[in-house]
Parts: structure tokens; sequence; C-alpha cells
């Protein structure tokens, strides 16, 4: 296993260059079957758990190498330009930052370091609910206080990894939303031991969608929580919650920055080797152009994902950069996987390239976590200063 210090005393191009060998172990028909059986890459997770890289933001004190964003970033951009897929595991790189900034000492020493380790897997978040959709204000799952417990009640949807997580972060209303001053205030932040759990008041219901994502739709009943799980002040879990969603989206546009460079790199390797009419079809330059046109879009998406990293590393306000960082790189990586099943004509669509499941894959991300019309409404009234739309 690698040390803290070791990975602490590398640069990221070395941590590039360390994943780029720890992916190479599992190469296109790993991820093809799972793909077809719509398993979970138990052995991808644990690889990545062993060489130290889900618990890189975790502080050396709890266990963690204590790294910034821009390194995990690093690492899960190699993930997905070398065509794998970090979304098994990614939640684990950013979810339990809601204990690091806002749980008491004792949950920290408690979680942290078994986190770290990979002893305990925190991969699930919820939060979306059927009726709210991306209004996380009118999510409807409540938590009644009843003695040292909290008794929830309510369905959440999209959620992803619950079946692979052995603890939940939970949004749900522990005062209603026409009780509070503010729609986003009465709601808390509670975290769930899913081992206790299911059973005994939590009913999973897989999802099967159009990638092997592991979604999951999830029912409460009158399930039974500690009111010592409870992450921070009651009534502020919404503050938490947006508070870690900014490393969120930060990663996941490393992950489209990887996903484009992956599509370029296939694309670019066979036009170069495709012959047609005798001759590269590279030569064309309406096969050309389309992959310059991918490459200039991702390497500009590229710089807005670095300077997000670096804002929220230096602990500035960031979550306009985050927020146009995701959108800029979730469209380059469209495109790019577009570009890469035209270029590839036929040959695109068969499962054996990896370009048919990539594409698949990379387009979730202008959907989730969040779309693009919702980070094109925050850029409108909160950086141009336009009005709110009703």
């Amino acid at each position: 296993m690698t040390s803290n210090s070791e990975i602490g005393a590398v640069a990221h191009a070395e941590i590039r260059d360390a994943v780029q060998r720890l992916v190479a172990d599992f190469p296109g028909e790993y991820w093809r079957k799972l793909d077809r059986d719509r398993e979970y890459p138990t052995e991808f997770v644990s690889a990545l758990t062993t060489a130290g890289y889900l618990g890189m933001l975790i502080p050396e004190e709890f266990g963690g190498s204590g790294l910034g964003l821009s390194a995990a970033c690093a690492v899960l951009e190699e993930i997905h330009r070398a065509g794998a897929n970090g979304g098994a595991a990614h939640a684990q790189m950013y979810t339990m930052g809601a204990i690091l900034r806002h749980g008491s000492p004792e949950q920290k020493a408690r979680y942290l370091p078994d986190i770290a380790s990979g002893k305990l897997r925190l991969q699930a978040f919820g939060v979306t609910e059927p009726g709210a959709g991306t209004d996380t204000t009118r999510i409807s799952t409540s938590a009644r206080r009843d003695g040292d417990d909290y008794v929830v009640s309510g369905q959440k949807i999209w959620i992803s990894r619950a079946e692979h997580s052995d603890l939940l972060l939970l949004l749900c209303r522990t005062s209603p939303r026409d009780a509070s001053a503010k729609a986003s205030d009465g709601m808390s932040l509670l975290l769930v031991d899913m081992r206790e759990a299911i059973g005994n008041g939590l009913t999973i219901q897989p999802i099967r969608t159009m990638l092997n994502h592991a979604t999951t739709a999830l029912f409460f009943d009158e399930l039974r929580v500690p009111v010592a799980n409870r992450i921070g002040v009651e009534g502020k879990g919404f503050k938490y919650v947006l508070d870690g969603m900014n490393a969120e989206r930060i990663l996941i546009a490393a992950e489209c920055i990887g996903d484009g460079r992956f599509f370029i790199e296939r694309a670019a390797a066979y036009a170069g080797e495709r012959e047609v009419f005798g001759r590269a079809i590279g030569q064309n330059q309406g096969i050309q152009f389309p992959i310059a046109r991918a490459h200039v879009q991702i390497s500009a998406a590229a710089l807005m994902v670095d300077k997000a990293a670096a804002m929220f590393e230096a602990g500035q306000p960031c979550g306009s950069e985050a927020n146009m960082a995701k959108m800029l790189a979730s469209e380059a990586s469209w495109y790019a996987a577009d570009m890469c099943i035209q270029t590839h004509g036929g040959f695109g669509f068969a499962e054996e390239y990896d370009i048919e499941r990539k594409f698949r894959e990379t387009r979730l991300y202008q959907v989730a976590p969040i779309s693009t019309n919702l980070i094109l409404s925050h850029v409108a009234t909160h950086v141009l200063g336009l009005p709110k739309s009703f």
C-alpha cells in the first residue's frame, strides 16, 4: 500500500503515471463485462483504496494523504482517459467533506480513519426526491425527533451506489418548509449506517439505466437514526450540502476532461490507421477538423477546471467557477464523444471498441449532478445580476 508520505511527496505528473499503471490492470474487457452484467467494479475500487487514492483529501491525522483537490482531479482524469470509470468511487473522495468540515470531533475520529483506509465506504448521498427534482428546498423526506433518535420517513431517487456503501449522507427535513424563515432552512444532514438500516426501515430498489452506475431509489419507513449521527447544527443541512457540491462538480468536470481525451486519442489513432479509397481517412479535413475542434474545446475546459480547483484549494468562494467548469467540461466531452463515434463510423457502435460505452457514460454529466440549464440560471442571476426566473 502506498503510504501517506509517498503520495504526498510526488508531483501530479507522478500521480498520473501511477494511476495509469494501476488502470492498465483493468482493460476494456473488464469494464465491458461489468457494463453488460450491471456489476459493481469491486476489484477496481479495492485497488484504488489500497493505493491510497480514495483517502487523498482526508488529512494525515485521520489516515489520509492530506492532498489538495487538484491531485484528486488528476487521479479521476487519468482513470477516465484510460477508458475506465471513476464513478463507482469518486463520492468516497468528496462526500466525507461534510464530516471533515462540519462533523464533531467524535464523528471525525470515529469515521474518517476507516473511510481513509477503505474499511468503511461512504459513497452514497441522499438528496434528490421524485417530487422535488433540482429544487432541493422542496424535499419532503422528514426526520422527527423521538428521544435520542430521529425517525425518518420518505423517499429518495437517483441515489448511486447505495447498495455498495456502508454509510449514507441523508438530507431530510427536521422542520416544515413553511415553518422556516428561508426555504433552505429546516433541513438537516444525517449519517445513516446502511448496515443497520437495511431491513429496519430502509428499502433499496435498483433502477436499471442506460449506464452501469448502480442507481437506486430509497424508501424510508420509520427508520431510526441516532441524533448523535446528525452532522452539524439541526436545520442547517442544506448549507453543508452546498459546501460539498463545489468539490463534487470540480471532480466530475475532471472526469469529463478524461473522457474527452479518451475520445480524442481514440479518434486520432483510428483516423491515422483507417484507410478508405487507398488513403488514411485522417488526411481528409472533414475528419481532421472535428478532432481538432474537440481538442481545442477540451483544452479550454481543462483550464477552467484547473482554475476552479485552485480556488477551492485556496479557500476562495468558487461556486460559479465550479459550475462553469462542470458545464464546459461536460459539453466538451459530449462533443468529443459524438465526434469519436462519427470518426469510427459503424465500428464506433461495436462493443469491443469501448466507445459506445464511454459515449453513454459521459452523456450523464450534462444532467447530473446538476443540469446545464441550472448552471446557466446560476450564472445569469449570481454572476450577471439578472433577475431570477419564475
